[in-house]
């Protein structure tokens, strides 16, 4: 699936201002951009899922315009079908594990049922081996069954594709290695296209296909393309 990305944000805060200017295309299961902290990259991220605007440009996944400034494309969220992992995993503390991976099926903000059992639920919890925790809320999980759990919660839709913000900070460096090695396993097994933000030198070798560094809101040595997104209602 190929990511096309070409845009221009600028932030002002506290008398500062930062501007992320983005350009790349690329045709590979597995996208990493690193650089550090501060750099731009969640930014990025956040504006690929469609949580932040852009100033101008455009974005195109697979074919599919998301976002362009010079068309008046700007789609939203649930409309681009992208899972997004977040740092903290941003699971919802009063709901168990079960109703936490059912959430992204629903529409609204009603809270699942306590025993949703919908036959997807029962295949992720089966799939990253969280049966036995089904019934458990999130203060009672391991980080690494945290981020099995939001996992789980992402890719329960079905999205095109998978976006992780820095998703092995918060484990130690143990963890971090297994953890590694699960989403290596997972992402080659659902073949799913997936683009990983990260700092940490050693993601970036686990997974780094098509690497592309940031440095000060701007991508360095990266592939990039142009192609002209069609006008979509």
């Amino acid at each position: 699936m190929t990511i096309a990305v070409d845009i221009q944000k600028t932030v002002s805060a506290a008398g500062r201002s930062f501007t992320l200017q983005a350009r790349f295309t690329s045709t590979s299961q597995r996208v990493v951009i690193y650089g550090a902290s501060g750099a731009g990259k969640s930014m990025l991220l956040k504006a690929l899922a469609g949580l932040l605007t852009p100033d101008q440009g455009r974005i195109e996944l697979g074919g599919q315009c998301l976002y362009a400034s010079a068309q008046g494309i700007n789609l939203p969220p649930q409309r681009r079908q992208l899972a997004y992992l977040f740092q903290d995993y941003a699971l919802f503390p009063h709901l168990n594990v079960r109703q936490n991976i059912a959430f992204g099926l629903h529409r609204g903000w009603r809270n699942p049922s306590a025993t949703a059992a919908q036959e997807t639920v029962r295949y992720w919890l089966q799939a990253l081996e969280l049966e036995p925790l089904a019934a458990l809320l999130p203060h009672q999980l391991s980080g690494g069954q945290r981020q099995r759990v939001a996992l789980a919660r992402a890719l329960a839709p079905a999205p095109r594709a998978l976006l992780l913000d820095e998703p092995f900070a918060a484990l130690d460096p143990a963890l971090r290695q297994r953890m590694r090695a699960e989403l290596d396993a997972l992402q080659r097994q659902l073949a799913i296209p997936m683009l990983l933000i990260t700092h940490d030198h050693e993601d970036v070798q686990a997974f780094g296909e098509h690497r592309l560094r940031m440095e000060q809101g701007r991508l360095i040595d990266s592939a990039s393309g142009t192609t002209e997104c069609a006008h979509e209602a």
